[in-house]
C-alpha cells in the first residue's frame, strides 16, 4: 500500500483546528464564584511549617479579603472549635457577619456535613474558591468532594498551609490530577478583576493587593511617593524612559 504522503498533510491541515481548540479556558467570574473558608483555626494555624508563618498569616487573611473585596459569597466552616483547633480569627468573622458559619463537630470532610454542603449550595454559584488547614486534609478532602459534585474548584495556593512541603506538595498534585485549579492569589486577583477599569477601584484595590503580593504595594507607594515628592536627578533624564 502507497502512503500518500499529499492526502495525509491535507488531512493533518484539516484536523489542526479542532487540535489546537481542544482546550476549554474556564477563567473564575466574579457572578458564579464563591469563597470557602475552611478551618482558618487559630489552633491548627501552629500545625503550618510548609510556609514563613507571618507569611502565610498574611494570606489567610487575604484570602478572606478577595472575598470581601470582590463582594463574592462565603461559607466558613470550622472543625471541633471547643478543643484545640480554636475558633476561627475574630477578624476573619467579622468580615463576614452574615456569612454561614458551620461548626462541625466531628466530620474531617467539610463536605461530609450536610449543614456545610446545604450553605454551599444555597449560594448557587458554580466556582468555589477553597483555603484552608491542613492542606492534605481539610482543603484536598472538600477540595476533591467538591468536584465530585460538580463544582470547579480553584485552590489558593497561599491560602492553604500544613505541616512540611512534602506534604503540600503531594496533596496539591493530588488536587490538580483530579481536575481542581491551582491558583496563586495574584492569579486569583487577576481572573476575578478583568479589567483594571471595573470596581473595585483604588481605594479598596490597592490596599488588597499589597495584602496578597505585598511586593506590588510597595511598587505602587514607591510610585506614589515619586509623585508627590520626587525629582528627577542629574542623570536621569538622559535615560531612555
Amino acid at each position: 500500500m502507497r502512503l500518500d504522503i499529499g492526502s495525509l498533510f491535507a488531512a493533518m491541515l484539516a484536523a489542526w483546528p479542532i487540535l489546537t481548540n481542544a482546550y476549554t479556558y474556564e477563567r473564575l467570574d466574579r457572578e458564579t464564584a464563591a469563597v470557602a473558608i475552611i478551618d482558618h483555626q487559630v489552633g491548627l494555624f501552629q500545625l503550618v511549617r510548609d510556609f514563613d508563618q507571618a507569611h502565610f498569616r498574611e494570606q489567610m487573611y487575604g484570602h478572606a479579603r478577595l472575598a470581601k473585596a470582590f463582594n463574592l459569597p462565603v461559607v466558613l466552616t470550622s472543625s471541633a472549635q471547643l478543643g484545640p483547633n480554636g475558633p476561627l480569627p475574630q477578624e476573619i468573622i467579622d468580615m463576614f457577619p452574615d456569612a454561614p458559619l458551620i461548626q462541625r463537630q466531628g466530620e474531617v470532610n467539610a463536605m461530609d456535613s450536610p449543614e456545610f454542603r446545604e450553605a454551599l449550595a444555597s449560594l448557587n454559584r458554580t466556582q468555589i474558591i477553597v483555603g484552608g488547614i491542613a492542606t492534605d486534609v481539610c482543603t484536598t478532602f472538600a477540595a476533591l468532594s467538591m468536584v465530585e459534585a460538580g463544582y470547579s474548584v480553584y485552590a489558593n495556593s497561599d491560602a492553604s498551609g500544613t505541616t512540611s512541603a512534602l506534604a503540600r506538595d503531594l496533596s496539591n498534585q493530588r488536587m490538580i490530577n483530579a481536575g481542581v485549579h491551582l491558583l496563586s492569589p495574584f492569579a486569583i486577583f487577576g481572573e476575578l478583576m478583568r479589567d483594571w477599569r471595573t470596581p473595585p477601584e483604588g481605594d479598596d484595590v490597592y490596599p488588597l493587593l499589597e495584602s496578597i503580593l505585598p511586593a506590588a504595594g510597595m511598587l505602587t507607594r514607591g510610585h506614589g511617593y515619586a509623585v508627590e515628592y520626587g525629582k528627577v536627578l542629574p542623570g536621569q533624564d538622559k535615560l531612555p524612559w
